[in-house]
């Protein structure tokens, strides 16, 4: 084995076998448990934010609220966030991604899955997520109002987003036949309003998931005796 090396003041230096001090190490095994955990105390903060922000509103909680609930240091929680707000935007990004990722584009030309059926699919997913996710509908219909208006920005492009994936479904129905004519952007506006009194009602009553089928189906009635032209068998031209 070769003998380790000096340098003139009798410091040790790297040495052939890689013994020296100098000498590269391996990387740790643990390096990817310790990203893993984390991205596990940051969605552990998350959550704590989730449930101090339904319990006691927007406005009245603090940092000091959420960390308390999470189990972890002041300085822990400035790790991942600058103040309360930047909690709130990324648990209400989540839950725009997760609506976004309930919804379909309507075709036609399926034989196996009718319009009607896709409607439903999609208005499923949107109440469904949002039972699933009670407190942050109720952050946002009830508790968001008395946000800062930095957040009340962001809350209002939170809404744009929706109303404009909705006016380009509406638009799309209505290019296929399936909505009625009309402006979509003010369809779009009459829809959100209805579904968020509905949604609102239900989180306030306690509703859970398992109520996600009797309100898609009342909504489905609602939205059928309106612009919707979709029959329980055919897919257009009703």
């Amino acid at each position: 084995m070769a003998a380790r090396g000096k340098t003139a003041r009798g410091r040790k230096v790297a040495t052939t076998d890689g013994t020296g001090p100098t000498a590269k190490r391996p990387r740790r095994a643990g390096a990817v448990r310790e990203a893993l955990s984390k991205e596990e105390r940051r969605a552990q903060i998350l959550v704590a934010a989730r449930t101090v922000f339904s319990k006691i509103g927007y406005a009245r909680a603090t940092v000091d609220d959420i960390v308390r609930e999470a189990g972890v240091a002041r300085g822990t929680y400035y790790l991942y966030f600058d103040d309360k707000r930047a909690a709130l935007e990324e648990l209400i990004n989540g839950f725009a991604l997760q609506i976004a990722g309930r919804i379909v584009r309507i075709v036609t030309d399926d034989p196996a899955v009718s319009v009607a059926e896709q409607v439903l699919q999609n208005i499923r997913g949107i109440v469904g997520v949002c039972l699933e996710e009670r407190a942050l509908t109720k952050i946002l219909f009830t508790d968001a109002v008395s946000a800062d208006p930095a957040f009340q920005r962001k809350l209002q492009t939170f809404y744009d987003g929706v109303v404009l994936l909705l006016t380009e479904s509406l638009r799309d129905g209505q290019a296929l036949g399936v909505v009625a004519d009309g402006e979509p952007r003010v369809l779009a506006y009459l829809t959100i309003g209805a579904l968020k009194e509905l949604l609102f009602q239900a989180v306030t009553l306690g509703l859970a998931g398992e109520s996600t089928e009797a309100l898609t189906r009342q909504l489905y009635s609602f939205l059928g005796h309106g612009y919707l032209r979709v029959g329980s068998k055919s897919a257009v031209g009703r």
